[in-house]
């Protein structure tokens, strides 16, 4: 099983196909998507990588959060989730997720939160017919009528559709197809709608009710922070450096 992947939705547009037909399809954008984290089963009795995207400001991150980021050696994130991977699934901590992670034609289930619509009636939230136009019905002609309250059953049973909240829920969309990767703007295009509103954070996991296909990378596709390089020069440089100082 491997790593999902936190994106931020950008909005809809469509594509073309080379027999022109036009698929509608939701864009998708990685933004410096990282391992913060490692979550074992010797430690946590389950396994599992933290990811964080985006950039915070260090001032709206706290101190012991701050910490945890200098551990892994990542910059500060905005959002953080946990995806469950299998024990041989564990990217590096700080390797930056790939939008070509997932791959031309594979199939994704989408989670996100949907766009809240406050204080919505039966109709709209449940899309109950309403009451008749006519034969005595005035005023109340979008409402929800009886809710039980007679002598049968007496009573109105507890989750009941009725009038009340609508949105702002957690909704999962299975098999959308990837329609397109882009890996230098960190852009994934996935065929359909997309829970929310644009700028929400959307998470991205491999299909359940699909196979995956055998082209796509495993554990995952991925690339090490370039914070390493200068590091790893400067070990380098320090061996050369006491052999001269010995020579003199």
């Amino acid at each position: 099983m491997r790593s999902g992947v936190i994106a931020q939705k950008v909005g809809m547009t469509r594509v073309f196909t080379d027999s022109g037909e036009h698929v509608p399809v939701t864009v998708l954008k990685l933004d410096g998507v990282q391992v913060v984290a490692h979550r074992t089963m010797e430690k946590n009795g389950y396994t599992a990588v933290q990811l964080g995207i985006g950039r915070a400001k260090v001032k709206n991150v706290s101190k012991a959060e701050r910490g945890r980021f200098a551990v892994a050696n990542v910059e500060p994130k905005l959002k953080l989730a946990e995806f469950r991977v299998a024990e041989d699934a564990l990217l590096p901590i700080g390797a930056e997720i790939t939008a070509d992670h997932f791959v031309v034609g594979q199939f994704v289930d989408v989670t996100g939160t949907t766009t809240g619509k406050g204080f919505a009636g039966a109709m709209k939230r449940w899309n109950f017919g309403g009451l008749r136009a006519t034969h005595g019905v005035s005023i109340s002609h979008r409402s929800h009528g009886s809710t039980g309250g007679r002598q049968d059953p007496g009573k109105t049973f507890k989750n009941k559709k009725m009038a009340g909240h609508m949105g702002t829920e957690r909704v999962t969309t299975q098999n959308l197809r990837v329609v397109q990767t882009d890996v230098e703007r960190g852009l994934v295009l996935v065929e359909g709608s997309v829970p929310g509103h644009a700028g929400n954070w959307i998470f991205i996991r491999d299909a359940v009710k699909k196979a995956l296909p055998a082209e796509a990378p495993k554990p995952g596709k991925f690339r090490l922070a370039e914070a390493s390089a200068p590091a790893q020069e400067a070990s380098a440089e320090a061996p050369a450096a006491e052999t001269n100082s010995s020579e003199a």
